[in-house]
């Protein structure tokens, strides 16, 4: 049983259930056991990984080995510029852990999207992928490393890059190297104690990793502060934003929302929840929520996601609707039918870190949100004009019965809300968006 325990495993296993629930992540596992016990693998020569879809390689941090010793041979070990470079073009590798979806589409698709409309080329590899992630450096101009560890096969590749003469950007949107923020995340306390010791097991590879770099990019302000008590390495922002297929994707969540329940006389307040643990954020507004849905019997709560409803008050759960973990397409069609949406979040180290991607998901389908002061939300919101600002506990039965009142207002709030989105929040190289260090650190 040692080989179903390895570490690369235990990651996907844990990676699973913070993005898909213990059910999901359990299900896999068990097929990938059954798979494994009636001899269904790849071959010690090659094959495909049956978990990951993926080409697995023995030995993968060794694939370039034979390379490196014949040019060294040769005296063609070192180069003098990327061949890109001398091509007098701009291209990026991206290479990264780009299992989670979440994770996938806004440090990832965003990032393509982005530099090509400024005329660079982006080339992506999930990192497991070692043919792949070995064959897009070879003409590219930079590296852009996505929430790697440092491993013997992601050294590998930083070796590649160092050989090719490519300069190297660590991105990550989680501070995932840092103990003192695990220690202190509230959201560890729902899960099981085994999660919390493995992940502060993990944090000193992600900044080993991070130290090696260049520059680092990161999602949040708050995310700079913390990376930057941790490295010494210049650390830039580049926060997730509304791509083209958000918007398209919302505008279309909008227009079937109009054509179904969106005249039922029900208020609908939504709270997402796309991972494991955050009934405790949601605990701090729940006697708030909980006065709310008892003032009318037209009010209602929405929970998208994850959340044992057992915590809710039993008088109310008729006022509740639950949504459970699907795509994003039906996560923006669902959301679509809310009246506003409540964003709490605990204060602590790791939640200051996080990002707008919750009011970037609502905004979209015209929905304004409540939020707190914690992490990079009330930036992204203008108070009383696209959204409203909770400054303190009771602020958000206050908000919530403001908007209630008048839905009027409250859906002109989130038209201005998709506006915001559709001209500050875009993929556009603006100061608020990407730091200038970056984008000239690409193109010069």
């Amino acid at each position: 049983m040692r080989r179903f325990f390895r570490l690369a495993l235990i990651q996907r296993f844990v990676s699973s259930v913070r993005e898909e629930g213990f059910g999901p992540a359990a299900t896999k596992a068990r097929l990938y056991i059954s798979r494994r016990l009636r001899g269904i693998s790849s071959s010690t020569v090659g094959g495909i990984d049956p978990v990951t879809g993926l080409p697995r390689h023995v030995g993968d941090h060794m694939y370039l080995s034979t390379v490196w010793q014949k040019l060294a041979q040769q005296e063609a070990f070192h180069v003098q510029a990327a061949p890109a470079t001398l091509a007098k073009r701009r291209k990026i590798a991206l290479i990264g852990d780009i299992n989670l979806p979440q994770c996938r589409k806004y440090r990832v698709a965003q990032m393509v999207e982005f530099w090509e409309a400024q005329g660079v080329d982006v080339s992506i590899s999930n990192y497991l992928d070692v043919p792949r992630s070995t064959n897009i450096l070879q003409d590219a101009t930079h590296l852009m490393e996505y929430r790697l560890q440092n491993t013997p096969t992601c050294g590998m590749y930083r070796y590649e890059a160092r050989r090719l003469r490519l300069p190297v950007l660590y991105d990550l949107d989680d501070p995932l190297f840092s103990v003192s923020a695990y220690e202190t995340y509230e959201n560890m306390k729902a899960l099981d104690p085994a999660f919390k010791r493995h992940f502060l097991g993990e944090a000193p590879k992600y900044l080993e990793m991070m130290n090696g770099a260049d520059v680092l990019t990161v999602s949040t302000p708050g995310m700079m502060a913390h990376t930057q008590q941790y490295t010494r390495r210049p650390v830039y922002l580049r926060r997730n934003f509304a791509d083209s297929i958000t918007l398209a994707d919302g505008a279309l969540a909008m227009a079937g929302a109009r054509a179904g329940t969106g005249d039922d006389d029900l208020f609908r307040a939504v709270f997402a929840s796309g991972s494991q643990g955050h009934e405790i954020d949601f605990e701090m507004i729940a006697d708030q929520v909980t006065d709310f849905l008892d003032a009318s019997r037209a009010h209602r709560l929405m929970i998208l996601g994850h959340f044992n409803t057992d915590l809710l008050p039993k008088a109310l759960r008729d006022q509740v609707e639950t949504h459970p973990f699907s795509t994003y397409e039906t996560y923006l069609d669902t959301l679509a039918t809310a009246d506003c949406a409540v964003m709490p979040l605990m204060d602590d180290a790791f939640n200051r870190c996080k990002s707008a991607v919750r009011v970037i998901d609502a905004a979209s389908v015209g929905v304004p949100s409540i939020v707190g002061t914690v992490s990079d939300m009330a930036n992204m919101v203008t108070d009383g004009e696209t959204g409203l600002i909770a400054q303190r506990t009771q602020d958000w039965g206050t908000a919530l019965a403001a908007l209630a009142a008048d839905r009027k207002a409250t859906r002109a709030m989130g038209s201005a809300a998709r506006h915001d989105l559709e001209t500050r929040w875009s993929g556009q190289p603006a100061d608020h968006i990407i730091s200038p260090q970056v984008m000239e650190w690409v193109l010069s």
